[in-house]
């Protein structure tokens, strides 16, 4: 059994119809997805499941093996939304219609717009080659980081989903750079996400469709992450 994850190719679809392949308890399994499932430091999205004759909200969706698991609340009993799997007896299954609300606008897109290239890794922890000193952050560092983000979001650069065959993904110069090489080798097609003209990743979360959509973002603390890395939290502003 294996789960479509319609989030992949879209990540702004905000409703779709699937069919109910699989009820364990309060869990339900469908052929496809646009809810993203808990994982890489993004939470789960949350929403409704719905058919006719029934409702149930979605508060926490997880991935096993090859099958996106829908945790429904309590109180929507089997009994309740079993009309759901109510054909699955003819191998049909029912085909509820699914609205998934994510937890955020801009779940996974702020990490890839920290400047241009060169000022790309200021968002994040930056780790110590072995052998090289490293110097303390320099004063105005993180209002530096703002502003680059700033100008780099208002610049509403469109941010591009394509998937390449492993073997393509491999010979790319800025995918080698993010260790495309370290993905499962079972993963033959490798996903990418480019903010065109920015920076370009092998990555598996959602994304806005442009820079623009988040707005702007504040540097609120710089801390240290122990010997050699330093973390910038930055918050999305209203």
């Amino acid at each position: 059994m294996f789960t479509g994850a319609l989030y992949l190719r879209d990540a702004g679809l905000a409703s779709f119809d699937a069919e109910v392949v699989a009820v364990e308890g309060r869990e339900v399994a469908l052929g496809r997805t646009a809810f993203y499932a808990i994982g890489g430091g993004q939470p789960h999205d949350t929403g409704t499941l719905s058919w006719d004759g029934g409702e149930a909200q979605v508060v926490s969706v997880a991935k096993r093996g090859g099958v996106i698991w829908h945790t429904v609340a309590e109180g929507s009993s089997r009994h309740r939304w079993g009309p759901m799997c109510g054909a699955s007896s003819t191998g049909t299954g029912a085909t509820p219609s699914c609205a998934p609300t994510p937890p955020s606008t801009c779940c996974a897109a702020s990490s890839g717009t920290s400047g241009p290239p060169g000022h790309r890794r200021q968002h994040g922890t930056v780790g110590r080659p072995h052998g090289l000193r490293v110097r303390p952050v320099a004063r105005g560092f993180a209002a530096r980081v703002e502003e680059l983000v700033n100008a780099e979001l208002a610049a509403d650069r469109p941010i591009e989903v394509s998937f390449l065959p492993r073997r393509e993904a491999l010979a790319d110069a800025d995918l080698i750079r993010t260790k495309v090489s370290l993905i499962p080798e079972e993963v033959a097609e490798i996903r990418v996400v480019d903010i065109v003209g920015l920076d370009k990743q092998a990555d598996g979360g959602t994304h806005v469709r442009s820079t623009g959509e988040v707005g702007r973002i504040q540097v609120v603390k710089t801390e240290s992450k122990g010997k050699g890395n330093k973390r910038i939290r930055i918050e999305v502003l209203p």
